[in-house]
C-alpha cells in the first residue's frame, strides 16, 4: 500500500511540475519559427508547409532559415549550386551562396514593409532565370 501511495504522489508531483513549466513559457514572437526552403535540382524554390514559395515575416523580425540545396545541372566555380539573393538587400546578408546540402542561416527582415523578390544568382541550369520566390514583409 505504501509503494502504491508513493507512486501516486510521485505521478501527481510530476504532472504538476509539467503544468507549471508549460504555463511559464513566454508567448511566441514568431522569431522562433524556422523556415525550411528547398532549392531544387529543377531550379525552383519550395517552402515547406506553404502552397507557394513565399515567406511572410514582420518588419525587423529575425528570420531563421534552413535551406537545402540540391545540385542542378550546372555549378559555380566556388562550388555553389544555387543562391538565395535579394539584390537590394545583398549588403544586409540577403545574398547567400548555397552549396549542396542543408545549412541554417539567421537574417533580419527589412524594416520597410513590402514584397521582395528572392532569386537564384548562380547559373544552375536551364530554368535558372525563373528560380524566384517572395519575402513579404508586413508592419
Amino acid at each position: 500500500m505504501r509503494i502504491k501511495t508513493t507512486a501516486i504522489i510521485t505521478t501527481m508531483c510530476l504532472s504538476l511540475l509539467s503544468l507549471t513549466l508549460a504555463s511559464s513559457k513566454p508567448a511566441s514572437t514568431g522569431d522562433d519559427k524556422v523556415w525550411e526552403v528547398l532549392a531544387t535540382k529543377d531550379q525552383t524554390f519550395v517552402v515547406k508547409g506553404e502552397k507557394k514559395p513565399v515567406i511572410t515575416v514582420k518588419a525587423g523580425q529575425t528570420v531563421h532559415l534552413r535551406i537545402t540545396a540540391e545540385k542542378a545541372t550546372e555549378m559555380a566555380k566556388d562550388g555553389s549550386v544555387h543562391s538565395f539573393t535579394i539584390k537590394q538587400l545583398a549588403d544586409q546578408g540577403w545574398n547567400i551562396r548555397l552549396k549542396k546540402g542543408t545549412k541554417d542561416y539567421t537574417l533580419t527582415a527589412p524594416s520597410k514593409p513590402g514584397e521582395y523578390v528572392i532569386e537564384c544568382a548562380v547559373k544552375c541550369g536551364p530554368g535558372h532565370a525563373d528560380q524566384r520566390m517572395k519575402l513579404v514583409v508586413i508592419p
